[in-house]
């Protein structure tokens, strides 16, 4: 029994999962909504460039990671690829290059069209393949949860920076597929969560991604748009904030989850939601929405810290890396 332990423990590579670059998401998200505060607030720049910075190192560390994985046990990645579920999760990297050419943009314009370029077409790929996949095979009602948002609605997120490097067109097509397969994809969502067996505790923390829809889609029409606040873009701001409101009502649900990969799910959705009330308070310069979008913030940084702390214990403790 000891044998078999010591040699699990020794093969923890093979137990890495893509869904490691999330941690890049919400590290990312969490930068970016600082560096928002700073335009916002006129905090330090300081404290979102210094999180943006953790978030590159976290992600050329988790590549390295997990292209070992893919060199050493190539079968397992292609076992993960067609899983029902962990597929939804491979976007994830290509999500982490978008979100990182954000974070370049005001840095330097030439990395962030390579990043985004890349990021955008790896998406795009990613898109076509697991969407085809939903077409022709047969899939259970109980393998679908919110991250099967990721593939399909991560499109929404190309033109937040698509629209500042010069690709109007090029924004609008990627924000077109990921609006309509939002609202396809959320009535399906609900439904299996609603009328179905509870999902597996690990998958709970990704009902968070519901908010991302909405909250990243308010963004990226408000680039589209030329920086208008009109009725759609309403509707997507307060939809996306009554999720939050609605899932904070749930807290002990999810504070009664065991620590896992699967915790990260809480925090890219937060910081879409907080950049979001910083975008929209910064607009319409109401102090109420202010006050939300600093509270926010504050709630957004202890959750990301709290998970990202977790994380790290889990790790030198060899405990996070392990059969599901």
């Amino acid at each position: 029994m000891h044998e078999n332990a010591a040699r699990e423990k020794s093969q923890w590579l093979v137990h890495v999962p893509i869904a490691v670059f999330s941690a890049v998401m919400g590290l990312t998200g969490l930068g970016l909504a600082w560096r928002k505060a700073h335009h916002v607030f006129d905090w330090p720049t300081a404290i979102g460039e210094s999180i943006l910075g953790l978030a590159v190192l976290v992600f050329a560390a988790v590549t390295i990671l997990y292209a070992a994985k893919i060199l050493r046990h190539g079968a397992t990645v292609r076992g993960e690829f067609e899983h029902p579920v962990r597929s939804n999760f491979f976007p994830t990297f290509s999500v982490s290059l978008i979100l990182l050419a954000m974070a370049a943009f005001p840095l330097h314009g030439e990395t962030a069209l390579v990043l985004w370029g890349a990021g955008a077409a790896v998406h795009m790929a990613l898109t076509l393949n697991l969407i085809g996949r939903w077409l022709v095979r047969d899939v259970s009602i109980l393998a679908i949860n919110p991250a099967w948002f990721i593939p399909a609605v991560g499109n929404i997120l190309v033109p937040i920076v698509g629209v500042r490097l010069g690709f109007p067109e090029i924004s609008w097509l990627f924000f077109s597929i990921g609006l309509v397969f939002w609202l396809l994809l959320f009535v399906i969502v609900f439904y299996r969560i609603v009328f179905h067996d509870q999902m597996p505790p690990r998958l709970v923390p990704t009902m968070f991604i519901l908010i991302a829809p909405p909250t990243a889609g308010f963004q990226a029409y408000f680039a589209l748009t030329g920086g208008v606040i009109d009725s759609f873009s309403r509707i997507l701001f307060y939809f996306g904030l009554y999720l939050t409101i609605l899932l904070f009502s749930l807290a002990r649900t999810f504070i009664a989850v065991p620590f896992a990969m699967s915790w990260w799910a809480f925090t890219f959705p937060l910081c879409a939601m907080t950049i979001a009330a910083l975008e929209y308070g910064q607009y319409t310069g109401g102090w109420g929405l202010v006050a939300i979008a600093a509270g926010l913030l504050g709630l957004t940084t202890v959750i990301v810290t709290t998970v990202f702390l977790r994380t790290v214990k889990a790790l030198f403790g060899g405990t996070l890396f392990t059969p599901e």
